[in-house]
């Protein structure tokens, strides 16, 4: 099976340089990527976080398309539920026209933030908190295909005086919650097994194309893994490169917020841990690929095969800039 290798990237905010360079790392890291044949790059979206540096997707994709020449680019994903449909639909639109064929408009229910974020992208209203994500999702696909019935109220509104060509559609779940509702609307979906692993089965996907199947859409579906991987030279160093990320989401469910940790502060403080949460972070990391290149390309294999998945992206989070890149660099000379 050929396998398509490809980018989420989450924008992290290494220790190792200013908070402010995160961005700037972004670009540095897509351009490596596009020399290397990946194949799809993909921003996140997180709000009023100290580890995450971009809260708006499209703009960091209008820049990344710029600055690359082969890969699409998109986010991975906007978090609908905050914004307009219409804009939404607007920008992506823009985008698809000054990068025909290369943009991806990946949507998500999640709100990327706090419910303070929340309640400040809403102001004056109030959170919906996702209660009308799939309304929400049906009138952008609307908008972007001009598709909206000829009852709707906004029927009659044009995102583009034509509105070819047009970003792809993705919709992005971490367990099944999203997946009959991309078949149902006919988006391509995205599962994310870097945030839960354990509820992240091949069935979603099974459950996705039936949905997709049954809404008899008239155009193919696509589907896409993205896992957590931190390659390195060797097994024992790439590990350690992996305590960064693996501790912060242990941190998060302790309820602590803190800097990234460089991965010597990761295992002095794993050393101080009880017995209890040692087990947890060894649970935490089991659920990445980690390894070398070699060892991470084998996961690829098995976890593409098991998903029924031609595509793989990945996210990688490492305290240094210098640790991300050569990550990437690893697993991609064996494209």
């Amino acid at each position: 099976m050929s396998i398509k290798l490809s980018v989420v990237d989450q924008t992290p905010v290494h220790g190792s340089h200013d908070k402010n360079a995160a961005p700037s790392f972004s670009v540095e890291l897509a351009k490596l990527c596009d020399q290397l044949g990946y194949y799809r790059y993909w921003v996140a979206e997180h709000h009023n976080s100290i580890h995450f540096a971009n809260p708006c997707p499209e703009i960091l994709v209008s820049h990344l398309a710029s600055v690359t020449e082969r890969m699409r680019v998109g986010s991975g994903g906007v978090m609908l539920s905050h914004y307009s449909p219409l804009k939404v639909a607007e920008c992506f639109s823009m985008m698809a026209t000054l990068f025909p064929d290369r943009i991806d408009l990946g949507i998500g229910r999640a709100p990327g933030g706090s419910g303070l974020t929340s309640q400040a992208l809403a102001y004056p209203n109030v959170p919906n908190a996702g209660d009308y994500y799939s309304d929400k999702a049906q009138q952008l696909k609307g908008f972007i295909h001009q598709t909206l019935p000829k009852e709707h109220p906004f029927h009659s509104i044009k995102v583009m005086p034509d509105h070819t060509p047009q970003p792809q559609l993705w919709m992005l779940g971490s367990s099944g919650g999203s997946a009959e509702l991309a078949g149902q609307l006919g988006y391509n979906l995205a599962l994310a097994r870097f945030i839960d692993p354990d509820n992240c089965h091949p069935a979603i996907f099974t459950g996705y194309r039936t949905a997709f199947e049954k809404a008899n859409h008239g155009y193919s579906s696509h589907t896409m893994l993205a896992i957590a991987c931190i390659c390195a030279e060797t097994e024992e160093e790439a590990k350690l490169r992996a305590g960064t990320a693996v501790y912060r989401k242990l941190a998060a469910q302790m309820g602590q917020r803190a800097d990234f940790l460089t991965p010597a502060e990761v295992q002095d403080r794993y050393r101080h841990l009880p017995v209890s949460l040692q087990s947890a972070y060894d649970h935490i990391l089991a659920g990445y690929t980690v390894g070398t290149p070699e060892q991470c390309w084998d996961e690829i294999h098995r976890l593409s095969t098991e998903f029924g998945c031609q595509e793989i992206a990945m996210v990688t989070v490492t305290y240094s800039q210098a640790d991300r890149l050569d990550s990437y660099r690893l697993i991609g000379q064996l494209l």
